[in-house]
């Protein structure tokens, strides 16, 4: 009966070097990644425009940051791409807007691939030297393994003079020579993160150099052996079944 010991163990070894690693964090991939916005002037007439260059990460404890470049505001018009910058954004003054958000790590862990989650996310908005609240809704996608993907279900309606933007909204009417252009903003996105430790690379992680075993599955391995050890005759019979045929 004692030569099942070493091989419950091993198999209980074995599992846990299989085991699926915990998120170690998420980069923000810019390629598959989006932020716009919406301007809306004369009342009814609405222009989508959008951010080029975004960055960001979730981190192991589920604290998402993502900057916007305000600089590459992208209007599809170059001189009013340039009066953003300069008479609404102040880019020379403030370059990026930074979004923070908290999000449930075990949430993420717990997805196959494949599967929808329905999230909503309390969230932090800093913005030419202000900061306010959001509540983000969004709907997120494990496309695989090591790809999350989230994308904003409703607008996020930002009020432009939250932000001090109220003055540089005015200056853009003016010199545009138009009646209004509405202080409500909303703004839309896509972001797709990529696994900071791959799959791939997390097994390889879980054995050093030469095949030698990392220190926190020696741990588990020790936990498993003195758990088998003081088992029943009857209990590691039941459980060397699971295994396969005695040897």
């Amino acid at each position: 009966m004692n030569r099942l010991i070493p091989g419950l163990v091993t198999a209980a070894l074995a599992g846990v070097l299989s085991a699926p690693a915990a998120v170690a964090g998420w980069s923000l991939d810019p390629e598959r990644s989006q932020v716009s916005f919406v301007s809306i002037k004369a009342g009814d007439i609405g222009e989508a425009h959008q951010f080029q260059e975004v960055s960001g990460q979730i981190d192991d404890a589920g604290q998402a940051e993502v900057d916007v470049m305000l600089d590459s505001v992208e209007t599809l018009i170059p001189i009013r791409n340039e009066r953003m910058r300069e008479m609404l954004f102040k880019t020379s003054q403030y370059q990026k807007a930074t979004l923070t958000a908290k999000v449930d790590p075990a949430q993420i862990d717990a997805m196959q691939p494949g599967e929808l989650a329905t999230v909503v996310a309390e969230s932090a908005l800093t913005l030419h030297g202000e900061s306010q609240p959001l509540t983000l809704e969004m709907q997120v996608a494990k496309l695989d393994v090591d790809t999350l993907m989230a994308a904003s279900t409703k607008p996020v309606i930002l009020d432009a003079n939250n932000f001090g933007l109220g003055d540089g909204v005015d200056k853009l009417r003016e010199i545009a020579g138009l009646e209004s252009i509405s202080d409500a903003v909303p703004v839309t996105f896509v972001m797709t993160f990529k696994n900071a430790q791959p799959a791939a690379a997390a097994g390889d992680a879980s054995t050093g150099s030469g095949g030698s075993v990392a220190p926190e599955a020696l741990a588990r391995y020790e936990q498993y052996r003195v758990i088998i050890e003081a088992m029943s005759p009857e209990q590691k019979e039941a459980i060397a079944a699971l295994f396969g045929p005695r040897r």
